[in-house]
């Protein structure tokens, strides 16, 4: 159990980081301090919507865990996100600058992905080696079919 905190904390410690990368540091003592991050970047935000027009943009997220990192991060920035009658729910509309987009909210967005993704996996297979197989190799592969059984599909 303790294996599993400290490993959580260190991914909770990484993700602040990345954040402060992201928060445009004006002196090197601010980057390596993750305290204010959020802070900079919400002021930047509001910045760049002084001088840029915001966008109302779309983003279709895989699956609800990249959802829920998606509309939290909008969330910590002051945005709302959204979405219309009728759009899949796996769809989030916001309402931003095309600069905050580009420069900030998708390289980080990006970075927390990858970083939860990679969390998640290790996590995922350790949690199944545990609880239901050792074995964590992929399918044969065969070279074709020549039994004539009847092939079903299932998805999950």
């Amino acid at each position: 159990m303790t294996e599993r905190t400290s490993e959580e904390d260190r991914l909770v410690e990484k993700l602040l980081k990345i954040e402060a990368l992201f928060a445009r540091p004006a002196t090197e003592g601010e980057r390596i301090a993750a305290e204010g991050a959020r802070d900079r970047i919400r002021r930047r935000l509001r910045e760049l919507e002084r001088a840029e027009r915001p966008v109302e943009y779309r983003f279709s997220l895989p699956d609800p865990w990249t959802k829920a990192l998606f509309i939290a991060l909008l969330r910590r920035y002051g945005l709302k996100p959204f979405r219309y009658p009728g759009q899949r729910r796996n769809t989030v509309m916001v309402r931003v600058t095309a600069t905050f987009v580009k420069d900030t909210l998708w390289p980080e967005f990006q970075e927390f992905h990858k970083s939860l993704q990679a969390h998640l996996e290790a996590v995922t297979a350790r949690v199944i080696a545990e609880a239901i197989s050792g074995d964590s190799s992929d399918v044969e592969v065969r070279s074709g079919r020549d039994d004539g059984l009847e092939e079903k599909e299932f998805r999950a």
